[in-house]
């Protein structure tokens, strides 16, 4: 098939209201747009202004409506209890009309806040549904995040209600939630007026009489009465929900996302990125308390009609690392999106596949991989193993949606490693130096957007719009600042090396430590890796390798590093000046997976740090902290 991308990028660029007008036809609206895009509104213009609408009517209603009653629109699989269920689009309405009542009789109305503190289980989505139903706006804080984390976003958003579980099951604990729901409020200035709490057989709860209520009991009695909750129709520029980024200190940023816009480029980008039609099964393998799980185990996969994925599950030790090709066996899965860390993660435990051969994997076309830099060997592991397409592509919360992208939709293009290829339709994107000036092609500089931003990216931060622009506008004016670093080559596709913060300066020489990982995760012993700039009296940073090793490899520590610092002066040049690797057992990560670069660079310079509220296992920071200061000493000695 002859890609059709840059036929559709020209459509856009020419005129692009038209364009997004046109994808706009595959939303059903209550009021139409007075402007497609009002550049006088907000604070660099806003799309669909004057429109009406309600997201959960788009997600839920109009398939009960229009032939798809009986369709799965939910599978929830969890390997960790062994629990398995399947919602219809009909149950799914009955599931959400019902809860919609029991908030709408406690008094949540159109505009007021409901935190989502919720595991991965079908109830998580029946709230943001039911949220987007009345109009309220949801917010998913992360299951199982910090108490004082928590805390803070309840402050900021302050929340009419709170919708928990008693607790999160991992593959060897049960977490308990309601300690640390509990505990947030003890210390949060604002107070919810009422919480509902799903009760989970794994780890029950007591409730705090006048506050707390039995989620599924009230649940079941307003599917019993039959309470109607209609759709209360919002402004397409009204907000659908708040996300605060992962990682953030002090007062974090809620980024906010609309209604209308929101739906509009979601829709759009099931069939044009993902190649997805309705009643297809697409396995977002990530987590509502992340965007992706926003994006794309809930809404744009109910707004496209197809039948979504609920895994409580990791991609390893559940039991397996074939858990995710059983997955897609039974439950028949056309595409998976996941990110690198957890092909990674699998490769670690089976490098030759041998689970990949005791399933039935033909139903599946594409895997599509986010979240973080898929290195090329990661990629190719995949496209052995799967013998499908293995699609990087390149987005951020801010966005929703991909900025970058190799879309399989429109017909795919040539797949470069190390890029996730070309600018999607509403990205211009370009680069530009510290000075904000363009630079040429295959040169590092500061990766931009070139405002307006495409419908679904985030209009502002919520109550903070000077903090919006201080963060994302000021420093590139007629830009949004992506806080990312790379490169276009002369073709356009795009290069994401880093985190501008990830450039590290090695003798006056501006280089990333994404290029750096790219090329240690090519020797054929490494499982993952990451790279960060240390403290260097003389250049100013040197780059420092941490590196694990792939299962059964028992190899000389010493060996693997003498390979590795030789393989990145051969790949990049003496001026990298790499000289430093350590073997190690595991990375710090979040939970969604990223490698936590800038705490291992404050314990690698022995700098005070704040726990990072997404970590996954702290204990793994002490086992970093050992492997430096054993260098220390045997450098002192």
């Amino acid at each position: 098939m002859t890609s059709r991308y840059h036929e559709v990028y020209k459509s856009w660029e020419e005129d692009p209201e038209a364009f997004w007008a046109k994808a706009g036809e595959e939303i059903d609206w209550s009021k139409p747009a007075d402007k497609i895009f009002d550049p006088e509104m907000g604070m660099y213009g806003r799309w669909f202004a004057g429109a009406e609408t309600n997201t959960c009517y788009n997600c839920v209603d109009r398939h009960v409506e229009r032939g798809r009653p009986g369709q799965p629109a939910i599978i929830y699989d969890s390997p960790i209890t062994g629990a398995k269920r399947t919602i219809t689009y009909q149950e799914l309405l009955s599931e959400v009309e019902a809860l919609a009542a029991v908030l709408r009789e406690k008094g949540v109305e159109k505009g007021d806040r409901v935190i989502v503190y919720m595991p991965m289980v079908p109830e998580a989505l029946f709230s943001m549904l039911a949220c987007a139903r009345l109009g309220a706006v949801h917010s998913v804080v992360f299951g199982g995040f910090a108490a004082n984390e928590l805390a803070t976003r309840v402050n900021d958003c302050e929340p009419k209600a709170i919708i928990s579980a008693s607790c999160g099951i991992e593959p060897n604990r049960v977490v308990k939630y309601k300690p640390l729901l509990d505990h947030a409020l003890d210390i949060a200035r604002h107070q919810p007026e009422f919480c509902l709490v799903v009760q989970r057989e794994q780890g029950p709860c007591e409730l705090t009489e006048g506050r707390d209520y039995d989620y599924l009991e009230l649940v079941e009695a307003a599917k019993n009465a039959g309470t109607k909750v209609p759709p209360v129709p919002v402004a397409a520029t009204d907000p659908l929900y708040i996300l605060y980024t992962s990682g953030t200190t002090g007062r974090p940023k809620g980024v906010v996302r609309d209604n209308g816009g929101h739906m509009v480029a979601l829709k759009w980008s099931m069939k044009a990125i993902y190649d997805i039609d309705p009643g297809e099964v697409f396995w977002a393998a990530s987590d509502v308390g992340w965007v992706v799980g926003h994006s794309y185990i809930v809404y744009a996969p109910l707004l496209h009609g197809c039948t979504t994925i609920v895994f409580e599950g990791k991609p390893v030790g559940t039991p397996d690392a074939g858990v995710f090709w059983r997955v897609i066996e039974e439950h028949k899965v056309s595409a998976l999106f996941t990110a690198p860390t957890a092909f990674r993660a699998i490769k670690k435990e089976d490098p030759q596949g041998e689970h990949v051969g005791r399933y039935d994997l033909s139903q599946m076309r594409t895997l599509f991989l986010a979240g973080e830099r898929a290195d090329p060997d990661t990629i190719r592991w995949a496209q052995d193993q799967l013998g499908v397409p293995v699609i990087d592509h390149w987005w951020q919360t801010e966005t929703a949606w991909a900025i970058a992208a190799n879309p399989a939709g429109l017909g795919l293009l040539p797949v470069k490693y190390g890029s996730p290829t070309v600018a999607m339709p509403g990205y211009k994107i370009e680069i530009l130096d510290d000075a904000g000036h363009p630079v040429g092609a295959n040169t590092l500089g500061n990766i931009v957007v070139k405002l307006p931003l495409p419908p679904a990216c985030l209009p502002t931060l919520w109550n903070a719009d000077e903090r919006f622009k201080e963060s994302y506008l000021l420093e590139f004016p007629g830009y949004y600042k992506t806080a990312d670093a790379g490169m276009l080559d002369d073709e356009g596709y795009v290069y994401v090396m880093s985190r501008t913060d990830d450039i590290i300066n090695v003798a006056g020489h501006r280089l990333s430590t994404g290029a750096m990982e790219e090329v240690l995760s090519n020797h054929p012993d490494v499982a993952e890796c990451a790279v960060i700039g240390a403290a260097d009296a003389l250049k100013g940073q040197m780059p420092m390798g941490f590196v694990v090793l792939k299962a059964g490899r028992d190899r000389d520590p010493m060996e693997i590093q003498k390979e590795c610092i030789r393989l990145v002066r051969e790949e990049i040049g003496p001026v990298a000046a790499f000289k430093t690797v350590h073997v190690v057992h595991r990375l710090p990560k979040t939970r969604s997976g990223k490698i936590l670069r800038a705490t291992m660079r404050h314990i690698v310079d022995h700098e005070d740090f704040r726990m990072p509220a997404t970590i996954d296992d702290p204990a793994i920071l002490d086992e970093i902290k050992g492997v430096v200061e054993h260098v220390d000493q045997m450098r002192a000695s």
